[in-house]
């Protein structure tokens, strides 16, 4: 039996950072330049349930029963048993590897998850469908984050870019035209929960003012939604701009995130705005894409440590 091998892309926050928390919505966008990657290998001459497993990029090789149940990639791989009522897999050997750094905000557990489930699926022979695939990687989310807000998994199974509002059902969004990206890592490292319970804080001494930079955020969000919708992702780049200085005065910039973005427009691109909780980590700029690879230049010449190219595409028509 030939492996099966399956990739899943990254994600990154395209809108809505730190005004999703207050009620406002947000839009990610899938990152398909750096994908996690999933092989799943039959082992013929091993015993039914004997699955072996190598994660390389976590110093991680073990089988799958020496594992702790809370192991996030344990838990994808008993998710999809229980699923398929699958009481004994054949024996095989499970390898996983992934280009997204880690921590960075671009959905590595997402992207690793979703991997898993579809390869292991399809190894048993009962290829999931999307919506089971998203389901069972939101509860292996809640491993990484307590309470996910669903962003992650359906925007990393889907790979198709989703607008999302709390206590409401998150709505996929189709572009009928490509736009691409070029996202610029600061390489600083920034808790999220931190930035998260600062602009809590300053949310509380000034309620007045913070609520309406939320306001302003949120209909930049929905106005985005439908730039996006219309194939018109041009209007994208004002609109990021306008979300940057609203997410300045909410303090979670930072002078290296502000030098970047400023160095992503003078170079040619459309807008720019950091992306995630801020103080460090992401920016992401809307560019035209013969000059994408100039702008990411750019960038790492800026102090960027690392540089990321990705198109946003239509979806494919079955």
């Amino acid at each position: 039996m030939p492996a099966i091998t399956v990739t899943a892309p990254g994600k990154i926050i395209l809108f809505g950072e730190h005004a999703v928390v207050y009620g406002r919505p947000a839009i990610a966008v899938p990152v398909s330049q750096v994908r996690a990657r999933a092989v799943v290998s039959a082992n013929p001459h091993g015993a039914p349930g004997d699955i072996y497993i190598q994660a390389p990029e976590v110093d991680l090789e073990a089988r799958l029963a020496d594992l702790p149940a809370e192991n996030p990639i344990a838990l994808a791989i008993s998710g999809v048993l229980v699923e398929l009522g699958v009481a004994r897999s054949p024996a095989c050997t499970l390898r996983v590897t992934s280009t997204i750094p880690v921590a960075a905000g671009l959905g590595s557990g997402a992207a690793v998850s979703v991997a898993i489930i579809r390869a292991f699926s399809a190894f048993l022979g009962k290829a999931l469908p999307d919506e089971r695939v998203s389901a069972l990687t939101y509860e292996v989310e809640k491993l990484h984050h307590g309470m996910p807000s669903g962003i992650d998994n359906t925007v990393v199974t889907y790979a198709l870019p989703v607008y999302f509002k709390r206590g409401e059902p998150i709505q996929i969004l189709r572009s009928p035209v490509r736009f691409t990206m070029v996202i610029g890592d600061t390489g600083i490292s920034s808790p999220t929960a931190l930035a998260v319970s600062d602009v809590h804080r300053a949310w509380q001494e000034n309620p007045a003012s913070y609520e309406g930079l939320f306001d302003v955020v949120g209909q930049l969000s929905q106005a985005a939604r439908r730039a996006i919708q219309s194939g018109q992702p041009d209007e994208l780049g004002s609109l990021m701009d306008k979300n940057h200085a609203c997410l300045q005065q909410m303090g979670v910039s930072s002078p290296e995130l502000d030098h970047l973005v400023e160095t992503a427009r003078l170079a040619g691109a459309q807008g720019a705005k950091l992306s995630g909780a801020g103080r460090g980590g992401n920016m992401i700029a809307l560019v035209k894409e013969n000059i994408a690879p100039a702008i990411a230049q750019a960038l790492l010449q800026a102090g960027a440590v690392r540089a990321i190219i990705t198109t946003v595409r239509p979806p494919r028509i079955h």
